[in-house]
């Protein structure tokens, strides 16, 4: 009899479950839970509290409502007698993380915290944190800790020390109220099994711990931050850190309610969007960088070694499957950079002959953008939208672009702007095989890659390399399940690996993008251009983004 393995995707609009057959890998059902609130960087729900510049933040309810929505939903679809279901499992942004009490209720569904915006969510995204992550990397620098490098030379606004140390500097109450500060990724797997647990995935590569030394800033360093700082692990967190592919636990009878699953059904640990992909993308081995591809993009590469690379988001052993380091770096605005061009930047012209015509207005642009030679525009673009993360790690840098006439038309720009992603790409996988972790292959998942054939191109152009792409629409989700499959185990109709979950349940499409030669030669004379900016603009020669920043937040600010 056959046997099925869940795995819920939380995104960062929507929650997705997938129902998989733990014997192939093939999506039976899918459904998706679109939060109600969404990401929420205006105001909070309800009171219509404002909030101030480069918050991001969610409501841990839109969680529940996943589990309670898509689940169900998904289980509907697909006819699957869920006794026959043998595991869940989760994936989750990150760091994604909220102050709770200690029987996990979120602090910002408590009446007396509900207007208070520490209490929430921090996604990802959240980049306000940006004046703690300059304590914490200035003051790592000056004591002289270790393992700032293993992490590209700065920790970011985006992770979790970084989130905490704001909620203690702005909100010195809700720290002391919360008795946990809790990813969301474990946090669901909490409301899963009643049981709290910490994943090594979100524990290494955005809360500084070690497999081997545990969590690496001393309680000294701690202490340098914020005195009230110096226990935070011992009283804010937990020290026990389970390793990704474990068995967390199994549902409880109120999560089986929600879900519609059955009682005792294994539960994985809790694990991240990008790196859950990797062995979904057939990628268990080094060399082959799986790019996990949507509003933002997430580069993950194996290692048989341990190598520093400047810039990028850190190393983690273990952390994406056992027996390698796994390398992380990133971008933090890809679809969004090309949703803001469509949403601000196109004219009506063009929006009625998509319309006319019965296509979107994104496969309207890529048809004209890709009649274009490379080069032909004569535009080149910075792609730090929404800031950097790899390689420069600075969220105050902001998007550039050069070239522009009175000639230059939609198609040309918005070309120039994938072409920019590009770019930012081949500075990551540059910095990595500069500094002895090889990549030869690129392997893309995610929602860009079946959206738009020409910007798939363009990156095996500008790379030089095969680009090819997942044959899960889903794979971050798929990924979740392979990891169930092994919690529950061979003996339940799963895996005792995620190597051999992979071999079964993991497969690439038979099409892939090979580089064309001539236009690379092109892309290479552009990209010299793109680096010169990327330098000039981003490494202290020429500051001027960030004065701008700062003059905007004035004037707005009325001060």
């Amino acid at each position: 009899m056959s046997k099925y393995v869940i795995g819920v995707d939380f995104g960062t609009e929507s929650g997705r479950a997938v129902v998989i057959d733990a014997a192939n890998g093939r999506e039976i059902a899918s459904a998706v839970y679109p939060y109600s609130n969404g990401v929420i960087d205006e105001t909070l729900p309800e009171s219509g509290k404002r909030l101030e510049p480069d918050w991001a933040l969610q409501d841990p309810e839109d969680y529940i409502r996943t589990f309670k929505q898509a689940v169900p939903e998904a289980l509907k679809q697909s006819k699957v007698d869920p006794a026959d279901v043998i595991g869940v499992g989760i994936d989750f942004t990150a760091c994604t993380m909220l102050p709770v009490k200690a029987d996990g209720t979120p602090l910002c569904v408590l009446p007396e915290w509900r207007e208070k915006p520490h209490a929430w969510v921090k996604l990802w995204k959240h980049h306000a944190a940006q004046p703690e992550a300059d304590t914490i990397n200035r003051t790592a620098e000056e004591m002289g800790e270790p393992w700032l490098e293993r992490y590209g030379g700065k920790i970011s606004s985006e992770w979790f020390f970084s989130k905490v140390l704001q909620i203690l500097n702005e909100a010195p109450e809700i720290y002391q109220a919360a008795d946990r500060m809790i990813e969301a990724a474990d946090w669901v797997i909490w409301q899963l099994t009643g049981v709290e647990t910490r994943n090594s995935c979100t524990a290494g590569y955005k809360a500084i711990w070690s497999k081997r030394e545990g969590f690496l800033p001393s309680k000294a360093y701690f202490k340098a931050l914020h005195p009230q700082l110096e226990n935070v692990v011992d009283e804010k967190m937990k020290r026990d850190v389970r390793s990704v592919g474990q068995k967390a636990g199994e549902l409880t009878s109120q999560a089986a309610e929600w879900t519609g699953l059955k009682p005792g059904t294994a539960v994985a640990i809790a694990n991240v969007d990008a790196h859950v992909a990797v062995p979904a993308a057939t990628v268990t081995e080094p060399g082959r960088m799986v790019m996990i591809m949507g509003t933002s993009t997430c580069h993950m590469v194996l290692g048989e070694e341990e190598h520093l690379v400047p810039g990028i988001c850190g190393y983690v052993e273990d952390g994406i499957i056992p027996g390698y380091f796994g390398y992380e770096a990133g971008q933090s605005c890809v679809g969004d950079h090309f949703a803001w061009f469509i949403e601000h930047c196109v004219p009506a012209a063009y929006q009625k002959e998509a319309d006319q015509r019965g296509i979107s207005i994104h496969a309207l642009l890529e048809e004209k953008a890709a009649k274009l030679k490379v080069g032909e525009s004569g535009l080149v673009a910075l792609d730090w939208w929404n800031g950097n993360r790899s390689v420069l790690v600075d969220v105050d840098l902001t998007g550039m672009l050069l070239g522009m006439t009175l000639a230059t038309k939609p198609e040309e720009i918005y070309r120039a702007l994938i072409e920019a992603t590009a770019f930012g790409t081949r500075m990551i996988v540059e910095a990595f095989q500069e500094n002895g972790v090889p990549i030869h292959e690129l392997v893309a998942c995610g929602g860009l890659p079946g959206k738009n054939r020409m910007l798939m191109q363009i990156y095996s152009d500008v790379m030089g390399m095969p680009f090819k792409v997942s044959a899960s629409q889903q794979t971050p989700a798929l990924g979740s399940a392979m990891f169930g499959a092994v919690a529950a185990g061979k003996a339940a109709g799963g895996y005792d690996s995620i190597f051999e979950a992979a071999k079964y349940m993991a497969k690439l499409q038979d099409e892939f993008y090979q580089p064309n030669m001539a236009n690379k030669a092109v892309y290479d004379r552009l990209f010299a251009e793109y680096k010169q900016l990327h330098d000039y603009f981003g490494r202290g020669e020429n500051n001027v983004m960030k004065r701008l920043k700062a003059l905007k937040a004035e004037i707005l600010s009325g001060k």
